[in-house]
């Protein structure tokens, strides 16, 4: 895990590596163990690494590849043993044993296409010579940033959007996506920021700079694949499917140099992860397997009960920590400025106090269990898809059991059926929360996307898909993305396996939501494996934090939030009280995110 940079000048300016090293410093947290630069003309390359696998010098980057190209890289390729077995066999030869050197030697074989071979996270940069092009990607799911900048004088490409700051100083806000983040509650919806004119390259897509010409395209190398065969299983050989493929990810992403652990909250998805992984670890080192856990002192929002009954249960060495109010209150500023961008709950700060600790284990590598919710439906909220999807039988059936799915009332599950299934309700509300921005800002609101995401729940791939590329999982990557690197972490998430995946939106949807469970097929391996307490729980937590002890209502935060320019600006008139949790929080965050970034409307 590591953080890139890179200059192009189209004028032929030449690159000084005093400008690379200003965005170098700047993510020096990304990649403590080494620092590394690339120049040639109006080129340059910049590079902090995060020893994970092939710690020596050795594979430090830049990495070359003769003359022919020039390689920074951010991620992990997990398949890259079997990647160098099949290039070992087409005549490549080897003098490191890092994916990075398999991932250049894999672009010089199948050069643009080498990317579909790949079963990883990235985002990565190869200058090619002969080609005089810049290779770019992003993997398929955009769990390695990828932010970029260009003018008519120069392309910046870097890991944050900080690096990019200090060759240009943005401060405009791209007022869309603020108002999307405030009424819509969407952040990740386009390639676009919050920061005007800095964009990200989406998960899934590659692009190619011509250094000729300084043109580039960006593209689509990859989609969801759905397999008929998967969908017709029986119930039990799509449970032993299931269990196989995430056998398979965890075994992958168990591949490291250093030392590793798992993220415990004490529900089903990290419990199970932690099961699996912590069996095959014992089985390679013979010694017990790492978890951290982050508790609430709020009893309403506390699952450490779970974390410890698992890890006790498991005999795994954990780590549990119960966060305060004063250590919260030390990170507001710190949080805001390592996720760059606003955000909308406090829950960040859970996930980050965990991080914190992880780093202080001199843990550098952790599993974390993003992405088990959208694949197997796991929120509450998909009572809608399911009563879309369903006879009027069936749905009443499932309306009467919906308790036992979700831990919601039968009156909820149809009220959320009435918001998440009907377009005109879900807009309703939107323009709600935007009533009081003026009228010229409040019509740059684009429900395109939510319309979409609307419609799509009366099929359930397609709404699975738009969560995965464009709304949910993108926003819940970023956050992690950033908490981790902040404390030099590399998360690595074995729900988000692109094969995993693919079984999962292919296995019957009847048997994700089943005999008045949710998350069936999880709970199903579960059983026997796990106790019982934990396999068919309810309630679902995570890592909550404890807003009302943490984050109680103040005039503090009520002037904070009347003395932004920019929300004096987007709003028609003074804030004199807010109700609404979340949107405190949210216009609180713009304030200080305005003032840290020194950003204007």
């Amino acid at each position: 895990m590591c953080g890139i940079a890179g200059i192009i000048y189209k004028d032929q300016t030449q690159v000084k590596e005093k400008a690379l090293k200003k965005m170098t410093d700047r993510m020096s947290h990304r990649g403590p163990d080494a620092e590394g630069f690339f120049i040639k003309d109006n080129v340059g390359f910049g590079h902090r690494r995060l020893s994970i696998i092939d710690t020596s010098e050795s594979a430090n980057q830049p990495f070359y590849f003769g003359d022919q190209y020039v390689l920074i890289f951010n991620g992990a390729i997990y398949n890259y043993i079997e990647l160098r077995e099949e290039l070992e066999k087409k005549g490549y030869q080897f003098k490191t044993d890092s994916d990075t050197e398999v991932l250049i030697a894999s672009y010089d074989c199948w050069k643009e296409d080498c990317v579909k071979k790949f079963n990883g996270m990235w985002a990565f940069a190869i200058f090619d010579v002969k080609n005089n092009k810049i290779f770019c990607s992003r993997d398929r799911f955009g769990i390695k940033p990828f932010y970029y900048f260009t003018d008519n004088n120069k392309f910046i490409f870097a890991s944050e959007i900080k690096p990019i700051l200090e060759i240009e100083k943005i401060t405009q806000v791209n007022v869309q996506v603020l108002v999307q983040f405030i009424a819509v509650n969407l952040t990740e919806q386009t390639s676009e920021t919050f920061f005007q004119g800095i964009s990200k390259l989406p998960g899934s897509h590659n692009l190619v700079y011509d250094l000729v010409n300084h043109t580039y395209e960006i593209y689509r190398y990859y989609d969801i694949h759905f397999n008929e065969e998967i969908s017709k299983l029986s119930l039990e050989d799509a449970a032993r499917l299931f269990d196989k493929e995430l056998e398979r990810s965890i075994k992958m992403r168990l591949r490291c140099d250093v030392k590793i652990g798992s993220a415990l909250s004490g529900g089903l998805d990290s419990s199970y992860m932690a099961s699996k992984a912590s069996k095959i670890y014992k089985e390679q080192k013979k010694e017990k397997f790492n978890v951290i856990s982050v508790g609430s002192k709020d009893p309403k929002n506390d699952e450490s009960y779970y974390s410890k009954l698992v890890s006790e249960h498991l005999d795994l060495n954990q780590d549990l920590i119960y966060p305060s109010q004063k250590e919260f209150r030390r990170k507001i500023n710190d949080v805001i400025i390592s996720q760059e961008e606003p955000f909308p709950g406090l829950s960040i700060y859970m996930q980050n106090f965990l991080m914190e600790e992880t780093n202080k284990l001199n843990i550098k590598v952790l599993l974390d269990g993003q992405g088990a919710d959208e694949i197997l439906l796991g929120y509450s909220r998909y009572t809608a898809a399911y009563l879309r999807n369903h006879s009027f039988i069936k749905n009443l059936k499932f309306l009467l059991s919906v308790p036992g799915h979700y831990d919601i009332s039968i009156y909820k599950g149809i009220l959320y059926y009435l918001y998440f299934s009907v377009f005109f309700v879900r807009k309703l509300r939107i323009l709600f929360r935007a009533k009081n921005i003026k009228s010229r800002y409040r019509k740059k609101i684009d429900f395109t996307l939510m319309k979409n995401l609307t419609n799509s729940y009366a099929d359930i791939f397609k709404m699975q898909r738009i969560e995965i590329f464009w709304t949910q999982i993108p926003e819940l990557l970023k956050f992690e993305e950033k908490n981790s690197m902040a404390f030099g972490v590399e998360t690595r998430l074995p729900f988000l396996d692109y094969k995993f995946v693919e079984t999962c939106l292919s296995i019957n949807n009847n048997f994700k939501i089943y005999d008045k469970w949710s998350k069936y097929l999880l709970r199903k391996n579960m059983a026997g494996n796990l106790p019982d307490e934990v396999t068919w729980r309810k309630r679902k937590i995570g890592f909550d934090a404890p807003a009302d002890k943490w984050w109680p209502y103040s005039e503090e935060i009520l002037d904070k939030i009347n003395r932004s320019e920019i929300l004096q600006k987007l709003y028609s008139k003074k804030i004199k009280k807010i109700k609404n949790r979340e949107m405190q929080w949210k216009l609180y965050n713009i304030a200080v995110w305005e003032e840290i970034f020194g950003m204007k409307l």
